[in-house]
């Protein structure tokens, strides 16, 4: 695939690799690589200069706007700042995406409420996020990308500010998720944290694929 942005600078070329169903790997690369970009791609928040994005056997080129929410409920999305709402409770902020699908709010307290569990944060559902510590805003952030239930979960630098042990704890987070059939792609700077778990590793370069040690 290729992404090209107005002005012509080029941030990713010629990408090509595949992600088996259930299958975890970590998207490695120095800032500028080109990683952000292609996570944009999977979640439909942008869409590729040339190339197809196949997603749960989707061609996402075909989709049409009005088709992209429902797409996206399938995708669970964890980012680096959290994207927390300060002004709403936890229990809130990980029942949005649920909100949004036109859930009943018997479904969306199950679901919220076993995603908390999954993080370890069940206690902590009626606190502000801003009362949390920044590990525990990240669980947030995951708890919220997986209560819809996504068949793939996508994550850009995750740990980006966490010290290495609160860093290991999230990423083993994440592991459990792979092991119950989640699909997991995790873009990460940390390649320590990455060789600790021995997961695959797809690397970009300029926007090139570099290396893939599942290839």
């Amino acid at each position: 695939m290729q992404k090209r942005y107005p002005g012509g600078r080029e941030a990713l070329a010629g990408v090509s690799f595949e992600l088996a169903r259930g299958e975890l790997a970590f998207l490695t690369g120095p800032s500028g690589a080109g990683k952000s970009t292609l996570l944009k791609l999977i979640a439909l928040i942008e869409r590729p200069t040339r190339g197809t994005v196949l997603v749960n056997g989707q061609n996402t080129s075909r989709l049409t706007r009005r088709r992209i929410p429902k797409y996206r409920q399938r995708i669970g999305v964890v980012f680096q700042d959290h994207k927390l709402l300060y002004d709403r409770s936890v229990f809130d902020n990980v029942a949005v995406p649920l909100v949004i699908a036109g859930m009943t709010p018997r479904e969306i307290g199950k679901r919220v409420r076993a995603s908390l569990d999954q993080v370890g944060l069940l206690d902590r559902e009626s606190h502000r996020p801003i009362t949390l510590s920044t590990g525990e805003q990240q669980r947030v952030g995951i708890a919220r990308a997986v209560a819809g239930r996504p068949d793939v979960l996508i994550a850009d630098e995750p740990t980006g500010n966490l010290d290495p042990e609160l860093s290991l704890e999230i990423m083993r987070l994440f592991v459990r998720f792979h092991e119950v059939g989640v699909t997991l792609l995790i873009a990460t700077h940390d390649l320590d944290l990455v060789a600790q778990l021995g997961q695959r590793r797809i690397q970009l370069v300029g926007g090139r694929l570099a290396g893939d040690s599942g290839a």
